[in-house]
């Protein structure tokens, strides 16, 4: 048996790679510093070659230009995926902004992990949501949209075509602005917390100025702002996966 791969075959693998594997290399969860490269490489390769029937062709027209302008293409489609992949990771990081806005808020923001969407420290709470939401997206199947998504890039920015340099600013923009609109939604009920709390604490040093308000506030703090997570983390988390789903949507619709 002879099994002959056209060069025209490997060159439309190696554009469809190359979105995919810049992608894949910034996707939350599966792109994490502590997952290695090989299974990451191995990764791109097999939805590489599982969207290869589907993309297949919109992929002709590209080549049309030579082995230079194979080159040109193949750096815009790595651009392309690194921004995918940057807008996806900045889509799930409110989880990361009300972390860091409830720690600092029931007394917790002294206390640092490694958090491992990130790849670097941060609050300890906001790395017990991050890994949190990211175990129900995996868990309610929200990384189909995702997968989706990836697809679709292909119908909404077809290979050769110029970078909307435009539509990715404006894309980058609306995420960010969204992701801490939901992280301050989050945590708004420790915001309230923290503002009655700390304006009882200033009138009982008033009306007690002997009293070592500090000692006694900083325990009970932290135990009501736990109490409140442990109360409101099912509600938290409805809200997040909404605001995911939402982005999804929107990746997948274009």
């Amino acid at each position: 048996m002879t099994i002959t791969v056209l060069p025209e075959t490997v060159a439309l693998f190696l554009v469809l790679f190359a979105r995919i594997g810049a992608l894949v290399m910034l996707l939350p969860g599966i792109g994490e510093q502590q997952i290695p490269n090989r299974i990451r490489l191995a990764f791109a390769l097999a939805l590489s070659v599982v969207f290869y029937p589907f993309t297949a062709g919109l992929l002709p027209a590209a080549l049309a230009g030579g082995f230079d302008r194979l080159i040109v293409i193949l750096i815009g489609e790595v651009l392309i995926g690194a921004a995918f992949g940057l807008l996806t990771r900045m889509l799930v990081a409110a989880t990361q902004v009300a972390g860091a806005s409830i720690a600092g808020n029931i007394g917790l923001g002294f206390a640092q992990t490694l958090d491992p969407t990130m790849g670097q420290q941060g609050a300890i709470v906001g790395s017990f949501l991050a890994v949190t939401g990211m175990t129900l997206i995996f868990a309610t199947n929200l990384h189909h949209l995702a997968l989706a998504g990836i697809a679709g890039s292909y119908e909404m920015f077809p290979p050769g075509d110029p970078i909307p340099l435009d539509d990715l600013k404006d894309a980058a923009v609306m995420v960010v602005a969204e992701t801490f609109e939901v992280g301050v939604q989050l945590s708004a009920p420790f915001i309230v917390f923290a503002l009655v709390f700390n304006l009882g604490l200033g009138v009982l040093a008033k009306l007690m100025p002997q009293l070592q308000v500090f000692f006694i506030a900083m325990p009970v703090s932290i135990t009501v702002g736990l109490i409140l997570l442990s109360l409101l983390l099912a509600a938290m988390m409805g809200v997040y996966l909404g605001h995911v789903e939402s982005g999804f949507m929107r990746l997948v619709a274009g």
